[in-house]
């Protein structure tokens, strides 16, 4: 079985709780200490196999093997996915059947990751997760007004679009906000718009 690594956990001594997100559910594992185990991090995909004990509510990782990416040699790429995939935990901690939509995300997320801007791949990667949970906006009404947004528009948490002067935030270009929204593009939006909308995600999916 492969999974990412959403969330990780230190328990007693050295061992660690893990929670795993994999094609179609999420797992919390728990893993011993030991000599012989590999190194694993948040954010990791890994291949793995799971020990369940009828003396135990929580199975044990076993057996990991990790899949690696060349980015990963990259210490602020490393760390941008972590902060990324992090949020996927609180999003999705009180499921257990997930369907594959999540996996998947990740799994393209990171096959993107080391070729272009990785916070450009992030604030795709969140549109379509949006769309897919049907919350996304893509109408220009004011989330505090409700009045149509004409002229600059921007966003806050969810990406819910705004009047910059009731969101006190600054504006996003409308062209390059909606071939986001209608394409999954962020090509035309500038690094400093990207990082904007990338603040925007870590507070939260």
């Amino acid at each position: 079985m492969q999974g990412f690594i959403i969330s990780l956990n230190r328990a007693r001594d050295e061992d660690l709780v893990v929670t795993i997100l994999s094609q179609n559910r999420l797992d919390t594992l728990y893993r011993f200490y030991g000599a012989r185990h590999g190194v694993i991090n948040l954010g990791f995909k890994i291949d793995f196999e799971i020990i369940t004990n009828v003396k135990s509510n929580i199975g044990q990782l076993r057996d990991v093997l990790h899949i690696g990416y060349p980015w990963l040699t990259d210490h602020h790429q490393l760390r941008t996915w972590q902060q990324f995939t992090a949020l996927f935990y609180p999003h999705l901690r009180e499921s257990e059947d997930t369907g594959s939509f999540y996996f998947e995300l990740l799994d393209q997320a990171a096959s993107s990751w080391g070729k272009q801007n990785p916070k450009r791949v992030a604030v795709e990667s969140y549109v379509r997760l949006l769309e897919h949970e049907g919350r996304l906006h893509s109408e220009l009404n004011c989330f505090f007004c409700d009045a149509p947004i004409t002229k600059e528009v921007s966003l806050i948490r969810s990406y819910l679009p705004a009047h910059p002067n009731c969101a006190h935030t600054l504006s996003i270009d409308q062209k390059g906000l909606m071939e986001l929204f209608e394409n999954h593009s962020s090509l035309f939006l500038s690094d400093k718009e990207v990082e904007r909308l990338w603040l925007v995600l870590l507070e939260g999916l």
